[in-house]
């Protein structure tokens, strides 16, 4: 039920490489999971065909500002001014309303973020979630969303082996994260050890920034519904626990998948626009 996984972290401080020991996966389905079936319904118009999402409850601060820009038309008139092919569709970029053929896009959004909400594993990425753009870790470490910008989820079916080293590589990649992290958040008391020259002192706290990453991080638990839908369906299981997944499609994910095959330039920007005509929505609780 469990597998070895490898914890590589490259720490420029203590210069080596260090590998941490079994971790535990199982594959218990949790209630945590269960499909959220209330919520908000918006209906985006685009030049392609009718978009219809579900707005979960369970996530307020993005359900409250997304309905506030759908009522404001803030969404009339922007594009998709990202699309990646077996992966997803992003607009929300006020900058693409009008925006000249080859502008580059992508950065535009109103003067504010969102408090990240975030609740892996009940909202996952994936096929047709509906989820928040923002900024990366490096420059937004409390993972705030985007004010406006949105993305739905195509992503793409993989084989049971794939998605096992996909999962396990982006595991490796939170426990090196959360490492480097603290190893700067404790840079005083390691350079501290060093001057004093004390190795036994310097090893045993790198040992208790081993543990605080493996206590900070956890054991990766994916659930057995969730791993079926990626096997199956598709989707974009990378992203999970990184980005705030708000909604989902309830209809037009055939319109989703049009859009995801148009032509597009070295930017992932639609070579001809495709263009949300207007939002609207459609009930509300």
């Amino acid at each position: 039920m469990g597998k070895n996984l490898k914890l590589k972290a490259a720490i420029v401080v203590f210069m080596a490489i260090f590998a941490n020991f079994v971790k535990a996966q199982t594959s218990n389905e949790s209630d945590m999971t269960k499909e959220d079936t209330s919520g908000v319904l918006v209906e985006f118009k685009t030049t392609m065909g009718d978009i219809i999402v579900k707005l979960y409850n369970d996530t307020p601060l993005h359900k409250e500002n997304f309905l506030k820009l759908v009522k404001d038309g803030y969404y009339d008139g922007l594009l998709f001014h990202r699309v990646i092919d077996q992966f997803m569709i992003q607009t929300g970029d006020p900058d693409s309303r009008d925006a000249e053929p080859g502008k580059m896009l992508g950065a535009g959004s109103p003067s504010y973020t969102i408090e990240a909400e975030i609740d892996y594993p009940k909202h996952y990425n994936k096929y047709g979630a509906l989820a928040a753009a923002r900024t990366g870790d490096q420059v937004n470490p409390e993972r705030r969303s985007s004010g406006s910008q949105f993305y739905i989820v195509t992503g793409r079916k993989m084989s049971e082996p794939q998605f096992e080293n996909m999962m396990m590589r982006k595991h490796q990649e939170e426990l090196e994260s959360t490492f480097r992290g603290l190893v700067m958040e404790n840079r005083d008391t390691i350079q501290t050890l060093q001057k004093a020259g004390d190795e036994a002192a310097l090893e045993n706290f790198r040992q208790e920034l081993i543990k605080q990453t493996e206590e900070k991080v956890g054991e990766q638990v994916i659930p057995e519904n969730i791993k079926e839908d990626y096997l199956t369906k598709g989707g974009a299981p990378h992203l999970d626990g990184a980005y705030t997944v708000f909604g989902e499609v309830v209809e037009g994910m055939d319109v989703v998948e049009k859009i995801q095959k148009v032509e597009t330039d070295s930017h992932d920007r639609p070579l001809e626009d495709v263009k949300i005509l207007s939002a609207k929505v459609l009930d509300e609780e």
